[in-house]
């Protein structure tokens, strides 16, 4: 008897792009019943890159694994092994699982009504945590509680204790990809790409070929849901050396064209932006 008869495995790739001011994400299953993959790559991920943006049309510029994890389909039935991966693109697909602010609106910081919205999560996940110790320890960190600070990279730890509470479901709606347990990849792949986006070059390649600093500050902030002060962002860019000039301007808004920069490659080794404590607040937020 095979192993895949004892237990069915497939591969799940969390496609996510930037689009309507935030990450958006496509799931897409490679089971049994998908056409086999092309054999000119010799590394299973590399195939899997090469399937998924076949279906999607699709470019990916980064692709890598993200966990792996089991679900029963049905009460009774033989586990199902889910090996997962997270892919960046700057292109948007046709068909897409939404925004991942839909289905987290806690994450989204950016405004007061989404700093409002993530009170009202917190109120309710006090009431929950009140007269338990254990509770509160736990919510502590993950929410930014009691002076200490929010980090937008525990977005897994937010999602499970307001899942474990009942503020939240598993999966998010119409979910034919990961039986029932999507919201936790899609809560492990925004965590990923948040700390990413921090020590590698991972946000570049949500964009563009070319881009404005803007349009690299706004893509840094959509990601991260947080604002970041311009000067402070456009400073730390520039001294890190992380882009240079196209020598081209972007002429398409109303007003003084702004110059158009793209990533150095040779800035690699240097694109620690951790260092710089991101996401840059501004003052109001």
């Amino acid at each position: 008897m095979t192993f895949q008869s004892l237990c069915p495995t497939d591969l799940i790739t969390v496609l996510m792009t930037l689009g309507d001011d935030a990450p958006h994400v496509a799931l897409l299953r490679h089971d049994q019943n998908t056409p086999t993959f092309e054999e000119s790559h010799h590394s299973l991920q590399k195939r899997l890159c090469h399937w998924a943006e076949t279906l999607t049309h699709c470019p990916i510029g980064h692709m890598e694994q993200l966990y792996t994890f089991s679900s029963f389909p049905m009460q009774g039935q033989t586990p199902h092994i889910h090996i997962t991966y997270l892919a960046l693109s700057s292109n948007h697909p046709r068909s897409c699982h939404g925004s991942l602010y839909h289905h987290f609106p806690w994450e989204d910081r950016r405004s007061e009504s989404g700093n409002q919205n993530l009170a009202r999560f917190i109120t309710k996940i006090e009431q929950w945590a009140s007269g338990h110790e254990e509770r509160q320890s736990r919510i502590a960190p993950a929410f930014g509680l009691y002076e200490l600070p929010w980090d937008d990279t525990r977005v897994l730890e937010r999602y499970e204790l307001l899942w474990e509470s009942g503020l939240v479901p598993r999966s998010i709606p119409a979910d034919d990809v990961t039986d029932g347990d999507s919201r936790r990849l899609l809560a492990t792949a925004l965590s990923r790409l948040r700390a990413r986006i921090r020590y590698s070059p991972a946000v570049f390649e949500l964009l563009p070929q070319a881009f404005t600093l803007l349009q690299l500050q706004q893509a840094m902030e959509t990601v991260s849901g947080r604002l970041m002060h311009k000067p402070n962002f456009r400073r730390l860019v520039l001294h890190q050396k992380l882009v240079e000039e196209t020598g081209t301007y972007d002429r398409s808004t109303v007003g003084r064209p702004a110059r158009l920069y793209h990533f150095r490659p040779a800035a690699m080794a240097s694109c620690y932006l951790e260092a710089a404590f991101l996401p840059l607040e501004t003052p109001t937020s």
